[in-house]
């Protein structure tokens, strides 16, 4: 069994990638690789100007945030006139990573500027996603004048309308969709108001309160926290899958030169508990993304949000160690949920009644699930069957509630406006979601959904997608080209590392290793002793055949004072079928082909074996499915002359 993926591979320019490479200057002593120049072609870059611009986004000048947000000015003012009457502000925020390092950012800035203020977020379990009713009252009985909502409330008109009538400021930070009815608040920061050719409009909910809390410390003439603020701002935006454009990848780029000797004690400790990275080496997108961003998100998921807000305001290392040991624990709790739900789920769908392609889209409930992991399990779900995913968990006996995830062609915030009579509260975009129902309504939603799906699915849409950047031939791997590559991170969303693809590699050893991953070494003529792979999650299709296309990222190994390049293996496909040729050699039948680049000759007998030839090599594999392997010396007679006769028919002239 191999992965049901579908390979999208961008349109090659090699002339024009010529041009660009031989004009971007990178190093003096070599030329810019036509890979790395197709790459950012790939990224809607064809002039040089724009290319000098992506890797240097430093260089570009920015406009005033006071400019381009309409309610910056009065925000600012609002809080002025709290910090210099001391009236008392309160932070609610979200239990995501972005919410709570929102949080911490402007709990950081306000303290520092003599503000008397204290934070909230709402629980995951009984509150949902938000500010509601019951936090503005109990702010409002705590003495609280002035409220900020931070990575949520655009969507609240009930909460914030229930402030208004209590006599209380409110200021909202938030980055999410805008409703067809704003709140009634005092002032609204968020980049969906501003114009679409801003380079704010991708600021995630921490870079909001990023802005709103450096342009606060202008005002007041206050030393700035930007390094403290800009690691915080790092962490949030990576963590919340923000893309990696514009103004975000210039300010992630500095922030990730920051945080290995960062400032804010909480993220020493988490970087010390997880061991992500040496001192003064710049961390890479992934560091944040599969080690640290876990451990923040995973108390967000199952735990209390007040760990994460204590961790990263904390100066003290005692206390920040104690809580990074507690995010530790949690995201290994959390691990094993994901791991023990996925593994009941797959079973459900393997031997239950779930006609995925028919349906063009996976509904699955199942009572007990966590309802703060199951998100993460939809994602493994998509990658695994190619379809929407909608899981949902019963909260109790009459109600279910789900998170939904997508693929590119499929809408889910659209597909629950579909469902809207048969939902109770649901919300999200294009890519995923979150939602609630009756259980009694579980099969007309489930029925609902497929038809929705058969409005904008076709049967070939129902594999999992990966984008690929170029074909690349093994020989140009290298770690020249790997520190090219350097100059176009960090990447992430909408940024993507750079996936290459190289056709018929041959698998040596192979093994699994951890949990589930697959570790082997491809083979080709130019690597005679291989180079190493990873594939993550791929322990379900071992052993892979012998001979494979593949496509993937590249990562450098250090081991100790070693560097070596490996390949991250995100998809394999059975080589292109080659045309067969039909011969006969001393009275025998046989067929015989040519691999794509001429480097593999197959030649079969009307028993099935297959004798194997790799290009240069004396030496050849005999390959039957009812005898092991064996190497056969092609010099000899009858090998050589076998072979000779499958050339003749394949390559006449």
């Amino acid at each position: 069994m191999l992965p049901q993926h579908r390979w999208q591979i961008a349109p090659s320019n090699p002339s024009q990638a010529a041009m660009l490479g031989l004009g971007i200057t990178l190093t003096p002593e070599e030329a810019t690789s036509p890979l790395l120049a197709q790459v950012l072609i790939n990224r809607g870059i064809e002039t040089l100007e724009q290319a000098e611009l992506f890797i240097h986004p430093e260089t570009a000048e920015l406009p005033s945030p006071l400019t381009e947000f309409p309610d910056l000015e009065l925000s600012l003012d609002l809080l002025v006139d709290a910090i210099e009457h001391k009236s008392k502000i309160a932070i609610c925020g979200d239990y995501d990573a972005d919410g709570m390092t929102s949080t911490a950012v402007l709990l950081r800035a306000l303290s520092a500027l003599g503000a008397d203020v204290d934070y909230a977020i709402p629980s995951r379990m009984s509150d949902g996603y938000g500010i509601n009713r019951r936090i503005v009252e109990e702010f409002h009985a705590e003495g609280v004048k002035l409220i900020i909502t931070v990575d949520n409330g655009i969507s609240a008109v009930d909460a914030i309308t229930r402030a208004a009538e209590l006599g209380l400021i409110t200021i909202i930070t938030d980055h999410h969709d805008l409703p067809q009815v704003l709140p009634p608040a005092n002032a609204i920061l968020n980049p969906k108001l501003i114009a679409q050719s801003s380079v704010y409009r991708s600021i995630a909910g921490v870079g909001v309160a990023y802005l709103l809390a450096l342009e606060l410390s202008a005002r007041l003439n206050q030393p700035s926290l930007s390094d403290e603020l800009l690691e915080l701002f790092t962490l949030g935006t990576i963590a919340d899958l923000a893309p990696l454009t514009g103004i975000n990848r210039r300010l992630v780029k500095q922030g990730l030169k920051l945080l290995p000797n960062s400032q804010v004690t909480g993220i020493q400790a988490l970087i010390e508990m997880s061991g992500t990275a040496a001192k003064n080496t710049a961390m890479k997108p992934e560091d944040i993304g599969f080690r640290l961003g876990p451990r923040i998100n995973a108390i967000g998921r199952i735990d209390d949000p007040q760990i994460i807000i204590n961790l990263l305001t904390t100066d003290d290392m005692g206390v920040a160690l104690a809580r990074a040991i507690q995010c530790e624990q949690v995201n290994k709790q959390r691990q094993d949920m994901c791991a023990a739900i996925e593994q009941e789920a797959i079973d459900l769908i393997e031997h239950g009644n779930y006609n995925i392609k028919q349906n063009r889209v996976l509904v699955i409930v199942h009572p007990g699930w966590h309802h703060g992991v199951i998100g993460i399990v939809a994602s493994r779900l998509v990658e695994r069957y190619g379809v929407p995913v909608f899981i949902g968990t019963n909260e109790d006996e009459h109600h279910i509630r789900g998170s939904a995830r997508s693929i590119p062609e499929f809408d889910v915030f659209h597909a629950l406006q579909y469902c809207d009579e048969l939902l109770g509260k649901y919300g999200g975009h294009r890519a995923a979601g979150g939602f609630s129902m009756p259980t009694e309504n579980l099969e007309q939603v489930q029925q609902r959904l497929s038809e929705f799906a058969h409005k904008c699915l076709e049967i070939e849409h129902l594999k999992y997608l990966v984008k690929i950047d170029a074909e690349a031939d093994l020989s140009s791997i290298n770690m020249s080209l790997y520190q090219q590559i350097d100059a176009i991170h960090p990447c992430g969303m909408e940024n993507p590392d750079p996936v290459f693809w190289t056709a018929d590699v041959r698998v040596l050893e192979q093994k699994i290793v951890g949990k589930g991953h697959l570790k082997f070494t491809v083979d080709t003529p130019e690597f005679p002793n291989g180079i190493k792979a990873i594939a993550w999650r791929f322990g379900d299709y071992f052993p892979l055949p012998k001979y494979l296309d593949i496509a993937y990222k590249l990562k450098e190994n250090n081991w100790k004072d070693s560097r070596s390049i490996e390949l991250e293996v995100i998809s394999v496909r059975l080589p292109s079928s080659a045309p067969t040729y039909k011969f006969n050699y001393q009275e025998r039948n046989y067929t015989c082909s040519l691999s794509a680049g001429k480097e593999r000759l197959s030649i079969v007998n009307s028993n099935g074996q297959s004798l194997v030839v790799n290009k240069g090599q004396r030496i050849a594999e005999l390959i039957s499915s009812s005898a092991p392997l064996k190497i056969i010396d092609i010099t000899q007679s009858y090998y050589f002359n076998l072979i000779k006769a499958a050339m003749k028919i394949l390559e006449p002239s």
